[in-house]
């Protein structure tokens, strides 16, 4: 299975040529390494912990500042099955994260404490995918 971790620039981009203005909701599919893999240097580097405790920690760092921001996990669920699509793909952390707009998104990821926390993410993260939805009214119908 190829890794995403980060977004790559053409991502980015198409990301911020959206419309900025309104609500998005933010499909998060997470999977973690089995160790997490720090960089040379970090006080962290070589403490054995796992991609699972590595993503707590980024959690716990990253929680002041997304309610600062007014952002919030709106759902979570515990991966059981793909249904539809690829078999070799499992998560260990599905949720959807609601940011008030865009622009708050893109305050978070550019804030210097969350600089500081996103390297427990990139240390635990194996792969995954970070999906961005307009909200829409729910229904009783599909379509």
């Amino acid at each position: 299975m190829r890794s995403f971790v980060d977004p790559d620039r053409t991502q980015f981009e198409a990301f911020k040529a959206l419309d900025r203005d309104h609500p998005i909701e933010m499909l998060n599919l997470v999977k973690f390494r089995d160790m997490a893999e720090y960089p040379t240097g970090h006080d962290l580097a070589g403490a054995g912990l796992t991609g699972a405790q590595a993503y707590r920690n980024y959690g716990a760092e990253t929680a002041p500042i997304i309610a600062r921001l007014g952002a919030s996990i709106l759902w979570r669920g515990a991966f059981q099955t793909t249904l539809i699509g690829p078999q070799d793909e499992d998560w260990d952390e599905v949720f959807i994260a609601r940011y008030p707009t865009a622009h708050t998104f893109l305050e978070m990821v550019t804030d210097p404490d969350y600089q500081v926390a996103v390297i427990h993410r990139q240390a635990a993260v194996a792969t995954s995918r970070l999906i961005r939805c307009a909200p829409a009214k729910g229904g009783e119908t599909f379509g």
